[in-house]
């Protein structure tokens, strides 16, 4: 379906247009052409390896990021991990197409949302897609290389996470503050500097074009099981989990997964039993459960048998749904006698790709009304919080990047 065609059918889903989340009517894109330099909307997510000799690299970066994985002696169990991963890994690109699709669908989604961008804001065009990724290319140095060469000075740090985790938003604003600023090492970086003009967009968890695109798959998919047994079908959300010692010093990324579950159970009117369930946990420390796979194998065991999973916390398909739960999970659901179905990832949903538009309209209407490049709940550190790079990175975004020294 292209953005033409679904105007009338997102137009009957529009809230009330009083309403501070409502989604916006369509406009009729047509091209910008402008001298001046683009608005950067900077799509900041963890990324995937898009070929197999990328899987290596992406895992020895994911491996020693403290922010997601806190490992001891990281720097020296995160090669080690890598390495012995790797070819478990490369494998599973390989049967999900030879790499992840992620990059793809990020660029889309970028390049449609600023095609309406344009249109709907035309007082901040032309506005530009960049990609940072945290684990693989392109890296937040290379979003910032193309940023400099476009003569960017106005940008926003957009997270691609709805949700947001430290270990997540956290760790790519951190990455974006060190490779943008003069570290202590006296490397002289840009764009955080005074270079650009930042802004953060770091969490919607309840916005209401994310709500209806992720209603409007399930919808779809419960229209694979015949119609008496439909409304029974239990809808198991599945996000990425995080270790439980990230989860009690404060994060508050489980509490905003709920959110997004109760806002789109809402929209179905609860017409189905469900629950939210966790997935991806690595190494042996004890993390947020219960675990998509167990709770498949428990609800067998209970004679409830006709199942549809929901991606909660992921805006594209990648390794963690085309695989995990497409092959792994699903091979699993099939032996138990499990009717296992998914409700689609939101790629490119025309639905979707209208609510990152309303989110970037929204945050840049805001920032010129207040001047605030955050919300409050970002200036917030968590209350256990250990990792000491937090603090200077929310004290750079409180002044819209204007520079503050870096310590790593």
């Amino acid at each position: 379906m292209s953005l033409r065609q679904s105007a009338g059918l997102l137009a009957r889903s529009t809230p009330a247009s009083g309403s501070t989340t409502a989604i916006r009517s369509l406009a009729t894109v047509h091209p910008v052409t402008s001298a001046k330099p683009p608005t950067g909307i900077v799509m900041m997510n963890m990324g995937g390896p898009s070929t197999i000799p990328e899987v290596h690299d992406f895992l020895s970066r994911l491996f020693h990021d403290r922010d997601l994985i806190p490992l001891p002696m990281q720097s020296i169990l995160a090669p080690l991990i890598a390495r012995r991963r790797t070819p478990k890994i490369e494998k599973q690109y390989t049967e999900i197409g030879g790499g992840s699709p992620i990059l793809k669908w990020t660029r889309e989604q970028g390049r449609q949302m600023c095609e309406l961008l344009d249109e709907l804001r035309p007082e901040s065009a032309p506005h530009k897609p960049y990609v940072a990724f945290r684990y693989a290319k392109p890296l937040t140095e290379d979003c910032l290389a193309e940023m400099r060469a476009d003569g960017v000075t106005r940008a926003v740090a957009f997270s691609q996470y709805p949700q947001y985790s430290c270990s997540t938003t956290g760790s790519s604003l951190n990455e974006l503050f060190v490779q943008s600023v003069k570290n202590k090492r006296g490397a002289e970086n840009w764009g955080g500097n005074g270079e650009v003009e930042w802004s953060i967009l770091d969490r919607w968890p309840k916005h209401a074009g994310l709500v209806e695109a992720v209603t409007q798959n399930i919808r779809a998919a419960l229209k694979q099981y015949p119609e008496a047994k439909r409304d029974n079908v239990v809808l198991l959300f599945s996000a990425h989990s995080l270790p439980l010692e990230i989860v009690n010093r404060g994060d508050p990324y489980v509490a905003e997964v709920a959110a997004t579950v109760y806002s789109v159970m809402e929209k179905l009117g609860f017409s189905n039993p469900y629950r939210l369930t966790w997935q991806s946990q690595v190494g042996p420390k004890a993390w947020q459960g219960p675990q998509t796979s167990d709770s498949i194998e428990g609800f067998a065991k209970n004679g409830q048998k006709d199942i549809c999973l929901v991606p909660i916390a992921f805006t594209s398909d990648h390794i963690e749904t085309l695989y995990e739960l497409d092959i792994e999970v699903k091979e699993e659901a099939d032996k138990l006698g499990v009717d296992l179905k998914r409700a689609e990832s939101l790629n490119d949903s025309p639905i979707f790709v209208r609510a990152l538009a309303d989110l970037i309209k929204g945050h840049l209407d805001q920032y010129d009304m207040t001047g605030k490049p955050t919300g409050k709940q970002l200036g917030l550190r968590c209350q256990g919080c250990t990792n000491p790079k937090c603090g200077k990175t929310k004290e750079w975004m409180a002044t819209g990047g204007r520079g503050v020294e870096a310590t790593a």
